[in-house]
C-alpha cells in the first residue's frame, strides 16, 4: 500500500474508531475521547477542529476531564487541523512531550525482519513477576516511576490474554531488554511499545530481536501492519528493518486539575 493509503487506514482504525482495554470511548462532533475506567489518565486520539472552534472545544474538554478528576493526553498528529493545533493547546496550558515519528511496516511471509535471528534467551512474559521486572527495567532506564503502567499491563494481560504480548531478553537470569505489543481491537494493526535495553547491554541487536519476535506473533495472529511511535534513537533501526514514517506525533499533557 502507498503511504497515503496506510495513513488513511491508520487514521480510521487507530484514531477515529479506536477502542482501548479499560477505557470508555466517547465520540462527539469534535473529538474522540477515552475515559479511564480505573481512575488513570484519559486521552483524546482524534479531533475535528478548525480555527473558529478549536479553542472552545479544547476548553470544554479540559472542563470535562477536570469534572471527572482525570488528567488526560491530547494526541496531536502533524496532519491535524487547524495547522496550529499544538500551539493552541500549549497556550491553553498543555505541556508538549518530545516529538515522535509514526512508523509502520506491512508484514507478509516474505518480510525480511521475520528471518532475523532471535536469541534463545528471549522469552514471552505473561506473569505478574515478569511484568514487575519490566517495570523495574523502565524505572532504571528512564529514572521515573512506571507503577501505573505496570498495573495496567497486568490488568490487561489478565482481562484479554489474546490482545497483549510481552517479551524480555535475559542474561544470567537478569532482564536486560523488554518490549510488548497490543493487537488493536477491530483493526489490522499491532502496536509496538517499549523496546528498552539497559545501557551496558546495548549494541547487541536486542531491539531488533524484540521487533522480530513481535512481527512473527503478529503475522501468526493475522495482523498485517506493525505501528510504533518512535523516538529519534529508535527510528534509524526501524527504517533499516523496513518501517516507513507516515507522520509525526506529539503527546500533550493536560493542565493540572487544580489550575484555572
Amino acid at each position: 500500500m502507498s503511504k497515503n493509503t496506510l495513513l488513511d487506514i491508520f487514521h480510521k482504525e487507530l484514531r477515529v474508531q479506536a477502542n482501548a482495554l479499560g477505557y470508555k470511548r466517547i465520540e462527539t462532533n469534535h473529538v474522540v475521547k477515552h475515559i479511564s475506567e480505573h481512575n488513570e489518565a484519559g486521552f483524546i486520539l482524534a479531533s475535528n477542529l478548525d480555527g473558529t472552534n478549536a479553542r472552545k472545544v479544547i476548553r470544554d474538554q479540559v472542563d470535562y476531564f477536570k469534572e471527572l478528576g482525570q488528567r488526560f493526553e491530547w494526541k496531536v498528529y502533524s496532519y491535524d487541523k487547524p495547522d496550529n493545533l499544538m500551539e493552541i493547546l500549549i497556550e491553553e496550558g498543555f505541556e508538549a512531550e518530545e516529538r515522535e515519528a509514526l512508523m509502520v511496516l506491512e508484514i507478509t511471509e516474505n518480510t525480511a525482519l521475520l528471518y532475523k535471528p532471535v536469541p534463545l534467551h528471549l522469552v514471552e512474559i505473561s506473569g505478574r513477576e515478569g511484568i514487575g521486572e519490566i517495570i523495574s527495567l523502565l524505572d532504571e532506564i528512564w529514572n521515573e516511576s512506571h507503577a501505573e503502567l505496570g498495573e495496567r499491563l497486568w490488568r490487561d494481560k489478565q482481562n484479554d490474554t489474546d490482545s497483549l504480548f510481552l517479551y524480555g531478553i535475559y542474561e544470567d537470569d537478569h532482564l536486560v531488554s523488554a518490549a510488548w505489543m497490543y493487537f488493536e481491537m477491530n483493526s489490522s494493526f499491532a502496536s509496538l511499545w517499549g523496546g528498552a535495553t539497559r545501557t551496558n547491554y546495548r549494541g547487541k541487536g536486542y531491539y531488533t530481536s524484540l521487533l522480530t519476535a513481535r512481527a512473527k506473533k503478529a503475522l501468526e495472529k493475522g495482523y498485517g501492519v506493525l505501528t510504533v511511535d518512535a523516538r529519534p534513537m529508535s527510528r534509524p533501526i526501524l527504517e533499516k528493518d523496513g518501517f516507513v514514517c507516515l507522520a509525526y506525533t506529539y503527546g500533550l499533557q493536560s493542565p493540572a486539575l487544580g489550575s484555572e
